[in-house]
């Protein structure tokens, strides 16, 4: 019987180790000995059994991945057989890798290790007196809006519990709330234009159902939001990197017109108010240009306003860039995609999507076979903060209620979310740049994350080695498509004071592991302070 369940192949394999050596102390497999860190040089073979066992620990090798067979991986990394065969039987004796004649080599684990997962996942509340999670860019609720809200909603809640409960376009209060919002930016819109969805990824992952089957080709940032890229990979998306500007200068517009023109993507996916990684802010006249762009080549431009309203610093002009959606006022080629979970809090996973009414007609016909709706309580919830004071009841299903676009609930608690996220922002860079002065990184306006260069070590070492120092931190490959980005890791604004100088701590001790060429687990501590 097969033990494997998918093929990486050669060139694939050659690729991803390839990127590995983009940071100045990877090392990676050549025709002869590779440098290792601090001037070592370390056997080719080991050198390969090492980047190997470090794409199955980031998960970008899968487990119970059949690899090529030794002639075929050799002729791909132009070095011997012999090596291939050693790397490879070092990898069995530290049990990443199965054999069986006949049948091949396959990628295993270790018994004990955690299978890994295209994504970090929030800790459990308990740890964190153990571990400092720098994996997850979401804070706490800002409170007391959020209480006040739910409480707004089961006052409301009676009419709607009389009733089957099951909205698939949305709760129409909340649907006019949002609607007003938008109009209230600037861009006329009408609830007939908006479906509410289980937070932004139930919203992009219906998007791509219906823009992007299985095979089509989808244009994204390069970084990009993690969680998105390995939803559009799973769902057999062809994925087209375009590369962000330098710095925080937001999109390289040559470089988008030539990718829509000459690859034709059916769907571009980007995020233009603070990108995550990186925290860059687009521009009025490039958010003017890539509509264009995408109208020109039949794309469709799912622009992700997660971040909106993140500003940290005072805004040029006083304003924000109006909203992509703003520029294309035929509604062909713009979908945009907003949730309640970065701007508010990520326990209320409360997102939607605003189109053309055909494009939302579609899409709530396809919903029967998804989800069905959001959770009513949820939606009372956030429509009752972007009102004024709270919606008012009226008949359960019906347009009951008024949600004017002040938003004073909204408002509110954004305002202490920024104010929180800018303490955190400031916090942790005054610690990076004591403990980590060799560290690069520009600072957002914005945003929640900080997109950091790590002077040349490898994002993926650190990640393992503050894995074992009590600081969890997501690589930069996590982030790219093939492996790039090895020499970055992101940084979220999720912590301050006391615990932010602690996290950089941990993270210079992770970097001197991995400079010095170390494995983590003999020499880091196994007792940590919060």
């Amino acid at each position: 019987m097969t033990q494997w369940t998918s093929v990486v192949g050669a060139q694939q394999l050659a690729r991803l180790l390839a990127s590995q050596r983009t940071a100045g102390h990877v090392a990676t497999p050549g025709p002869a000995s590779a440098p290792g860190p601090s001037g070592r040089r370390l056997p080719a073979y080991r050198a390969l059994a090492d980047g190997v066992r470090l794409l199955v620990l980031e998960g970008r090798v899968p487990v119970a991945a059949r690899l090529p067979a030794e002639r075929e991986l050799a002729a791909a990394l132009a070095v011997s057989r012999t090596t291939v065969a050693a790397a490879y039987e070092v990898l069995r004796a530290d049990g990443f890798l199965a054999s069986r004649r006949g049948a091949g080599s396959w990628t295993a684990l270790p018994a004990g290790n955690p299978l890994p997962s295209g994504g970090l996942e929030p800790l459990p509340p308990e740890a964190a007196g153990t571990v400092i999670d720098l994996g997850w860019a979401a804070l706490p609720a800002p409170e007391p809006w959020v209480t006040r809200a739910f409480q707004g909603a089961l006052a409301e809640l009676p009419p709607y519990a009389h009733t089957h409960g099951d909205y698939p376009a949305g709760l129409p209060v909340l649907r006019r709330a949002v609607a007003d919002r938008y109009t209230a930016r600037g861009v006329a819109t009408m609830p007939e234009q908006i479906m509410i969805t289980t937070g932004a990824m139930g919203a992009v992952a219906a998007l791509r159902g219906l823009f992007a089957p299985r095979g089509e080709r989808v244009a994204v940032e390069h970084p990009s939001y993690a969680n998105v890229l390995q939803l559009l990979r799973e769902a057999g998306a062809r994925l087209v990197p375009v590369a962000m500007g330098e710095g925080l200068s937001g999109w390289d517009l040559p470089a988008w017109r030539r990718v829509l023109r000459d690859a034709a993507p059916r769907m571009a996916y980007v995020i233009a108010d603070y990108h995550n990684p990186t925290g860059a802010q687009a521009d009025e006249e490039q958010r003017r240009e890539l509509v264009a762009a995408a109208r020109a080549a039949g794309t469709v431009l799912v622009a992700d306003e997660t971040m909106s309203g993140l500003d940290l610093d005072p805004l040029p002009g006083g304003r924000a860039p109006r909203p992509v959606a703003a520029f294309d006022p035929g509604g062909s080629a713009v979908v945009t995609v907003g949730s309640a979970s970065k701007s508010i809090w990520a326990g209320l996973r409360i997102g939607w999507v605003r189109a053309a009414p055909e494009t939302i007609r579609s899409l709530v016909a396809a919903r029967a076979y998804g989800d069905l709706g959001s959770p009513v309580l949820e939606q009372l919830a956030v429509a009752w903060m972007l009102a004024d004071g709270g919606p008012e009841a009226g008949v359960a299903g019906g347009t009951g209620g008024t949600a004017g676009g002040g938003g004073n609930g909204w408002d509110r608690a954004l305002a202490v979310r920024r104010e929180r996220a800018r303490e955190n922002r400031d916090s942790l860079v005054a610690a990076l740049r004591r403990e980590l002065p060799d560290w690069e990184f520009t600072v957002p306006h914005g945003g929640l994350t900080l997109w950091v260069r790590t002077g040349g070590l490898s994002g993926s070492r650190i990640a393992e080695a503050g894995e074992r120092v009590g600081v969890r931190v997501p690589s930069g490959p996590r982030f790219g498509v093939d492996g790039a980005f090895e020499g970055y890791v992101r940084l979220p604004f999720t912590v301050s004071g006391p615990v932010a100088d602690e996290a950089a701590v941990r993270l210079a001790a992770a970097a001197r592991l991995v400079a010095a060429g170390r494995s983590a687990g003999a020499d880091a501590p196994r007792t940590f302070v919060a």
